[in-house]
């Protein structure tokens, strides 16, 4: 079977199928596991995200959408030399991903039409039942159900870590800087299943831009700074958009020195298995004292005063 998989947590999927030889294409963003790095792209940005800082990248995709003007563009000819007899992509914001016009467009264009697999999940739930859903796609449902057994599995060990804990922090996830937007979809029930209550993202709901006014109304215990898209390092060159506010010493985790950085690339934004390793982030850093008093891979504490000083 040749897939091209437009989405990366479905990418992640797919290979941990055993398919990953079967893809044919995939997207700008697909970049994990490493086996499937040297795949064709298929989907390139139109804007830089890397030059602009997040306040520019913001501006910039606005002016986009109210133009009406594509985000990402389909490389048409190398989808059509793929010819791909499974096509996954999603519809849950068109912010991240080609517009379905545009697939269609290059769908139709091709001597036989392939399956299309969309997606558009809102929760964990959804998300590991996007995975059996990939795997009847790709008629690995045995494979599929294993997986989503071993996910359902680590979080339910997650749980059970933090059961027995009384005091739960109450949380912020930062999904952008500038503006503010509070993590929404799948992001507050992470939260939850790492023993934290989100103050400001509701889960199953969309992202929404908030204020400082918002932001210090939370107080939340710890801050969580995820920017969709962004690594850890990413993340701090943005940094001073938050640390300059004037608000910014007011919040009570920054008082108490628990702000964090974390992947949101890998853990975070994209609806994949990984997410349940975003959890598990979550949980060492709610709980530091259940998980070994250490900082784990995929997150970085943030000292307040190095944070000034950016």
């Amino acid at each position: 079977m040749k897939i091209c998989s437009l989405l990366p947590g479905a990418t992640e999927v797919i290979a941990a199928l055993g398919l990953a030889d079967d893809l044919v294409g995939i997207s700008h963003e697909c970049d994990y596991p490493p086996a499937i790095t040297h795949k064709p792209v298929l989907v390139r940005a139109t804007i830089d995200g890397d030059r602009f800082s997040s306040a520019e990248i913001d501006q910039q995709v606005k002016a986009a959408v109210t133009g009406d003007r594509p985000l990402y563009e389909l490389d048409e000819g190398l989808f059509a030399r793929a010819q791909p007899d499974l096509v996954v992509t999603q519809d849950l914001c068109h912010v991240c991903a080609v517009t379905p016009s545009q697939l269609e467009r290059a769908i139709g264009a091709l001597p036989q039409r392939p399956q299309l697999l969309s997606l558009n999940p809102l929760t964990l739930d959804d998300i590991v039942k996007d995975v059996e859903r990939i795997g009847a796609a790709t008629k690995r449902p045995a494979e599929a159900r294993a997986l989503s057994v071993a996910l359902r599995s680590r979080l339910e060990f997650i749980r059970l870590q933090i059961a027995s804990v009384s005091d739960r922090p109450t949380v912020a996830c930062l999904e952008w800087l500038a503006p503010l937007y509070a993590a929404g979809h799948w992001v507050p029930q992470m939260v939850e299943w790492a023993g934290g209550f989100d103050r400001l993202g509701a889960a199953g709901a969309p992202s929404r831009q908030v204020t400082w006014d918002h932001l210090r109304a939370a107080a939340p215990d710890v801050l969580v700074l995820m920017p969709c898209g962004f690594s850890v390092n990413r993340t701090l060159r943005d940094l001073t958009q938050l640390t300059a506010h004037p608000g910014w010493q007011d919040l009570p985790a920054v008082r108490n020195g628990r702000v964090f950085a974390v992947d949101a690339s890998s853990y975070f934004s994209r609806p994949g298995p990984r997410l349940v390793d975003g959890v598990a982030i979550l949980a060492a850093l709610f709980h530091p004292s259940r998980f070994g008093g250490t900082i784990p891979d995929g997150a970085r504490h943030l000292d307040p005063l190095d944070a000034l000083s950016r």
